[in-house]
């Protein structure tokens, strides 16, 4: 009996090559959501991996939906759609066979529903981490400066760093169009962030675009936090929602 458990959990343990079609689900906060119809690459009962046209950031709750195989599933067994929250653990960009960029995305499943905090700011970020009773993990609310230096490159947080990057921000409104736009310049920039000087007094939510000549790229961003520095210049937070910056070169 014993072993037969064994066998069992290791069959939901094993990874299966299932290229399933697959709905992302992203919400990145209560104004924002996007999704995309993808295949798997592969699938186990705790966990899944896929590409995508569009970055997301590590800690990200989203939804996926597809035809799982019932042996993997610990609900819903008899619904044709098996819909299931996951945390994203790591996005890396890698080239396709036409020479275009997508997103190697891996996540691991949480359950049938989101905590309720994610409910109340779909923005916030998300960790995993041993349960007390033993059970496979619980999620924790990802701190805004974690330590991560145990973790291996792939799974950290974008590391920023000290350069200036000319750039053009672009304040949009409510339909998308520019209300507004200036020349600035970064104080720290990532691969999926930046801090940015600018006169524009903007909220936390706003969305910008922000456009590189240098690099013929325009990325669509949102505002995460604004500080006011000792020389009273504005700093902008911003989170890069549709690409990653390019930083060939610099990690």
């Amino acid at each position: 009996m014993a072993d037969s458990t064994v066998d069992q959990d290791q069959r939901r343990i094993q990874r299966y090559a299932l290229a399933l079609p697959t709905r992302v689900e992203v919400k990145v906060d209560n104004k924002f959501a996007w999704n995309e119809i993808t295949r798997l690459e592969d699938i186990s009962a705790f966990g899944a991996a896929f590409k995508l046209k569009r970055p997301v950031k590590r800690g990200r709750l989203i939804m996926i939906s597809l035809p799982m195989p019932r042996q993997l599933r610990c609900y819903d067994y008899l619904e044709p759609q098996y819909r299931i929250w996951g945390i994203v653990r790591r996005c890396l960009p890698v080239n396709d066979a036409a020479g275009g960029q997508s997103y190697a995305v891996g996540i691991a499943f949480i359950g049938k529903n989101p905590p309720q905090a994610f409910i109340d700011d779909p923005s916030k970020l998300y960790d995993i981490s041993d349960r007390e009773d033993g059970g496979l993990w619980q999620l924790t609310e990802l701190a805004d400066m974690p330590d991560e230096s145990e973790l291996p490159p792939h799974l950290r947080r974008h590391t920023r760093f000290a350069i200036p990057e000319t750039l053009v921000i672009e304040m949009l409104d409510e339909n998308g169009d520019v209300a507004a736009s200036e020349v600035t310049v970064t104080e720290n920039l990532s691969l999926g962030g930046a801090s940015l000087f600018t006169s524009f007094n903007v909220e936390s939510g706003a969305f910008v675009r922000v456009k590189s000549e240098r690099l013929d790229l325009s990325i669509i961003s949102i505002v995460r936090g604004k500080r006011v520095g000792e020389d009273g210049i504005i700093r902008l937070h911003i989170e890069f929602i549709d690409h990653l910056f390019p930083l060939e070169g610099i990690e």
